[in-house]
Order: structure tokens, then C-alpha cells, then sequence
């Protein structure tokens, strides 16, 4: 992989990340249109490296909430606090379990499957349509949605189904606070990604050539800063409800992938 297929690759990967697109499903597309050959698995590798990137910008961006929820649960008391890393914890269940026992099927889907990531963003549409005539209210994300939202991002593993779209549809219909279900979907996934990051490193699974350490790096700082204008766009986006334009155009993308599937 070259410079500037690493550079398109990151800066799809930070904007789509948290717009809600499906930013495994573009990886897929834009692989399959540069001409990736890599292997699943390579292709896996890359894939999680752009992921910890925006899982970065996520820091970055909500930096003043994480520090004010740390400091509040470090009292180990059972505050707001203190339950809501508790939430975070929980939801991060399915996901856990998706990838510590199914990590090898899904390393299959994860090399240029176009029209799979066609269908899943078909999916994605109808739940960003369903949120986006969901009303707002001022309810709070509690540990039963907790883990229905983990659910959802478990299912999100899947590429061309959006892990934002997903989780903060899914929390939306719960009826909770589109703010709160922004947030809380936005953070719920930087632990989960740091874990997979620290698992890859102590089993030894993270290795590459010397050839690819610089465009893995290009990629990131892509990913990284795209991602940061992506997040917080995102979140106005949520509250003002137009979630019904990404599925829009979630099923141009669905049924370019799918025709085109027929003719590659």
C-alpha cells in the first residue's frame, strides 16, 4: 500500500468513523476501488490501526468529559459517576464476546466482500431512518439500554453496518437523550478498541514488514485528524436530527456495491 492510498484510506476511515456510514464498510469499498490484494488478515491489521486512531480523536474531543467522569469514579462511590463507567463496562460485553470467539470469521469479511457491505448498509439506512423519526426526550442511558447498545455494536463488527448509526439509532429508539446517546455511543467504543489494541500487542498477533510501518503511520495521522472534525460535526448532527440524509445516502453507496459486486 502507497502514501496516498493510506491517506485516502485514513481520511475515510476518521470521517466515517463517527458519521454514520460505516467506516469498516468504506475501508472495504475503498480497498476493492485502490486495488488492495492484501490478505484478510493484513487487511485487518490496518483496518484496527485506523480504528485506534479515531478511537483517539474520540479522547481528544470528549477529553473534559473523561477526565470530570474519571475523577468522579476514582471516589468509589456509586455516583453518576461511577455508574456510568459501570454502563461503559457493560456494553461492552457483546462486542468482547463477538471478537474473543468469532475473531477468525470475521477477519473473512474483511477482504473486499462488496456486496456483503452493500446489503449492511442497506441495514444501516433503515435504522438511521427509524432514529431519525424517533422524538428527543430527556431520559438517561440505563444499564439495561447499556447493554442493548452493546448488543447493536457487536452486530456493528460487521463491515457496512455504521457502529455510530447502530448504537446511537439503537439508543435513540430506546427513547434516551440523543445528546446522551451520542455520547454515550461515542465513548463506549474507546475502551473496547484500546483492549483490542493491548490483546493484538501481548499475543504477538500485530506484526508487519518494515516496508509498512510508514504508510500504517500516514494512515493514522489521516484517521486521526479527520476524525476529530467528524466527531464533533456528528454530534450537532444527532441533535438536530438529520440522520435521514446518511441513510439516504447509505443506500446509493448499498446498491452501487451491490450492482457493482455483479459486474467485477
Amino acid at each position: 500500500m502507497d502514501v496516498i492510498d493510506a491517506i485516502i484510506l485514513g481520511i475515510i476511515q476518521g470521517l466515517t468513523e463517527f458519521l454514520p456510514v460505516s467506516s469498516s464498510g468504506h475501508l472495504e469499498l475503498g480497498k476493492a476501488i485502490l486495488g488492495d490484494e492484501s490478505l484478510p488478515k493484513d487487511s485487518l491489521l490496518f483496518t484496527v490501526v485506523l480504528h485506534f486512531a479515531t478511537a483517539l480523536s474520540t479522547v481528544v474531543v470528549f477529553r473534559k468529559d473523561i477526565f470530570n467522569i474519571l475523577k468522579g469514579a476514582l471516589k468509589f462511590q456509586w455516583n453518576e459517576d461511577l455508574q456510568f463507567v459501570a454502563k461503559i463496562a457493560f456494553s461492552m460485553l457483546p462486542a468482547a464476546f463477538v471478537g474473543l470467539f468469532f475473531e477468525e470469521e470475521l477477519e473473512m469479511l474483511f477482504g473486499g466482500q462488496v456486496m456483503f457491505v452493500g446489503f449492511m448498509l442497506l441495514i444501516t439506512a433503515v435504522l438511521l431512518i427509524m432514529a431519525d423519526q424517533a422524538k428527543n426526550t430527556e431520559k438517561k442511558v440505563s444499564f439495561s439500554n447499556a447493554f442493548v447498545i452493546g448488543l447493536a455494536q457487536a452486530f456493528a463488527i460487521l463491515p457496512g453496518v455504521s457502529r455510530s448509526g447502530a448504537t446511537i439509532s439503537t439508543s435513540v429508539l430506546l427513547g434516551n437523550d440523543k445528546n446522551k446517546a451520542a455520547r454515550f455511543s461515542f465513548l463506549m467504543v474507546v475502551p473496547l478498541i484500546f483492549g483490542k489494541i493491548a490483546k493484538d500487542l501481548l499475543s504477538g498477533e500485530i506484526n508487519y514488514e518494515g516496508d509498512q510501518l510508514f504508510s500504517l503511520s500516514i494512515g493514522f495521522v489521516a484517521a486521526f485528524l479527520s476524525g476529530l472534525i467528524a466527531c464533533t460535526w456528528m454530534i450537532s448532527i444527532v441533535r438536530k436530527s438529520k440522520l435521514k440524509y446518511f441513510a439516504y445516502y447509505c443506500v446509493i453507496v448499498g446498491l452501487i456495491a451491490i450492482i457493482s459486486s455483479f459486474l467485477l
